[in-house]
């Protein structure tokens, strides 16, 4: 074995600085001279340590693949930061309902607000599509136990389908918000202005007797509105769309085309008749 002296060895240190930068300001003159010529350098470094590369992430890589001990800690690792950043979009989200929840309920207190009580439903299945004197119908079985439900309403996981129109002692036809025959009193937008929404045995129904000189704003939400003691007050059916100028059109938030199973909802008349009376 070689051994230096210690002034060689001291020289050496205090070269090898000098040297390698020399060297570093080669390298970088000769890829400014060629392109080529530096690109080829590189690739030829990445050639030859990927396999250094590969063996060094090879145990990273199976310990984190491993289905052992090991594996699973890495697994649980992971799982736990996942949770620990839902947990704290939970905790914000959580502040701002409790802060709306405070303010709605002073809203309540202040306009003495009375609740709405909750309707009776049951979930009914689209047995057929009869057509006849309602081109827009459906047939949906209920409950042997279920007396007349004539003007239930009908609604699916999205918004407003229809009404009960017959009631019989298995069966119940739903006249669909689609059909020609239908009229439904609405309230439109933030500030309800009312109209009604009329089928047009299409998938849209329209809209008439809106404000003269204040037409529906598209993309305005449409609620149903208490008048005409059918309807309560607020349930979603859709989306203000326009077919043409001056003919807005409701895009329902309902899979009209889709229907399996609807939920019929029998609401207190009475109760309907005081909201729509608390409206302004």
């Amino acid at each position: 074995m070689l051994r230096l002296s210690i002034p060689v060895r001291q020289a050496l240190s205090r070269l090898t600085l000098p040297v390698m930068l020399l060297i570093s300001l080669a390298l970088i003159l000769a890829g400014r001279a060629d392109r080529h010529l530096g690109t080829l350098m590189r690739t030829g470094l990445d050639d030859a340590l990927a396999p250094l590369y590969r063996a060094a992430a090879a145990p990273v890589s199976e310990v984190e693949q491993d289905r052992g001990a090991i594996g699973g800690w890495f697994r649980l690792h992971a799982d736990n930061l996942r949770l620990a950043a839902q947990n704290e979009r939970l905790k914000r989200w959580r502040s701002v309902a409790l802060a709306l929840a405070a303010q709605n309920d002073a809203l309540k207190s202040q306009l003495h607000f009375v609740p709405t009580p909750t309707p009776n439903f049951f979930a009914a299945r689209v047995i057929a599509d009869l057509g006849g004197l309602y081109a827009r119908s459906v047939l949906v079985t209920i409950p042997r136990d279920a007396h007349d439900i004539v003007n239930a309403i009908a609604m699916d996981g999205s918004g407003v389908v229809g009404r009960v129109v017959q009631s019989g002692s298995r069966s119940a036809r739903v006249l669909l918000i689609t059909d020609l025959n239908s009229r439904v009193p609405v309230a439109i937008g933030a500030h309800g202005e009312r109209a009604i929404m009329e089928g047009q045995n299409s998938a849209t129904p329209r809209l008439i007797y809106w404000a003269p000189g204040d037409p529906p704003r598209e993309g305005a939400i449409v609620l149903t509105s208490a008048v005409g003691g059918v309807f309560p007050y607020g349930l979603p059916v859709g989306i203000v769309r326009y077919a043409g100028r001056n003919d807005p059109v409701v895009l329902p938030f309902a899979g009209m085309n889709r229907l399996r199973v609807l939920r019929l909802f029998e609401y207190d008349r009475q109760s309907s008749g005081d909201v729509a009376a608390s409206l302004p």
